[in-house]
């Protein structure tokens, strides 16, 4: 079943793909279309290599996870795009060295560095997105390293020039304080934690998954907290009460979690596991931890795939809202 449920989430992201574009060539310049390309005959998980060389036929959208050096030659003139999207461990980011470069800017040759993912222009982790998160290359290699920002990130190419292409290799460095983390699949622990820094963290699975609370600190233990804090168990619906500090648990239907449909809002100090997990039936299941600056604020969760039979009585199931919609007259 968990393998079944695995491979559905694969197909349901990348479905996505087919909307895929660089984000900066909305602005002045013309839009790269991906029509007729097929994840399924194009896409395909790497098998751990440390020396790879893609088949355009076989991997032009390309996932991996592994360390090593990425080598693509066009085998044509045409104007194809495809991805490589990069995950790491959660603890850990990319770095991506580009060896060489021969990619002619004429007839639209680009390669595009992104600092998260996009699909079907949706961006990953939003709450960050800035330009400087995508560096765009043509004729020559960008001169410096570039390092993620979180656990993932994305080499877009089109190379309409045959026998032109370019090499990286790709690193996992260590991420001391992990804010944004993408987990491949629905089965884990993680904490979630602020640091004391003001702003949004998020951690996002490509799946349903089932999400089970086993601690909780948010917007409790303030920075000069005293040396016994009094726990007041999980609080739900923070948001609505006006609290500047809470944990949303929900899900999407793409990468943009600050759309997500969320099904609540928790806070507190609760050191006790939750009495059952929150069963999320959505393409994306999404926890964002939004932090004040003023507390330390963690939340420690596990994840497991969500069972088809549960998906009926799920607690979120994305997309209904707008189901129930009456249109009008």
């Amino acid at each position: 079943m968990k393998l079944f449920l695995y491979v559905g989430a694969v197909m349901l992201m990348c479905d996505a793909i087919n909307g895929l574009f660089l984000p900066e060539l909305g602005r002045g310049r013309q839009r790269i279309s991906t029509r007729g390309l097929s994840w399924y005959q194009r896409g395909r998980r790497v098998e751990r290599p440390t020396h790879r060389v893609i088949d355009p036929n076989e991997d032009c959208f390309l996932m991996t996870s592994d360390e090593g050096e990425i080598f693509f030659k066009s085998p044509s003139d045409e104007p194809v795009v495809c991805g490589i999207y990069m995950i790491a461990d959660p603890d850990q980011r990319i770095q991506v060295t580009f060896n060489y470069l021969d990619v002619p800017c004429e007839n639209g040759g680009l390669v595009a560095w992104v600092d998260g993912w996009e699909l079907n222009g949706q961006v990953w982790p939003a709450d960050a997105w800035d330009d400087d998160r995508v560096v765009e290359s043509c004729d020559r290699r960008p001169p410096h390293k570039l390092v993620a920002r979180q656990n993932a990130a994305l080499i877009q190419y089109r190379v309409p020039a045959r026998g032109k292409g370019f090499a990286i290799t790709v690193r996992h460095l260590k991420n001391p304080r992990p804010c944004n983390v993408m987990m491949f699949g629905s089965e884990g622990i993680f904490t979630l934690r602020n640091h004391g820094a003001t702003g949004n963290c998020s951690l996002i699975t490509i799946a349903p998954a089932s999400v089970r609370i086993l601690d909780l600190n948010v917007g409790q233990a303030v920075k000069t907290h005293s040396l016994l804090d009094l726990e007041t168990g999980t609080i739900s619906q923070c948001k609505k009460r006006g609290l500047r500090d809470y944990v949303d648990i929900g899900g999407a239907g793409g990468l943009d979690h600050t759309k997500m449909e969320v099904y609540d809002s928790v806070c507190g100090l609760d050191s006790k596991e939750a009495r059952r997990p929150l069963l999320i039936a959505c393409e994306d299941t999404v926890v964002r931890l939004v932090s004040s600056g003023r507390f330390h604020n963690s939340v420690t969760l596990a994840f497991n795939p969500l069972a088809a039979e549960d998906i009926e009585h799920a607690d979120l199931i994305c997309g209904m809202d707008a189901m129930n919609e009456v249109p009008d007259i």
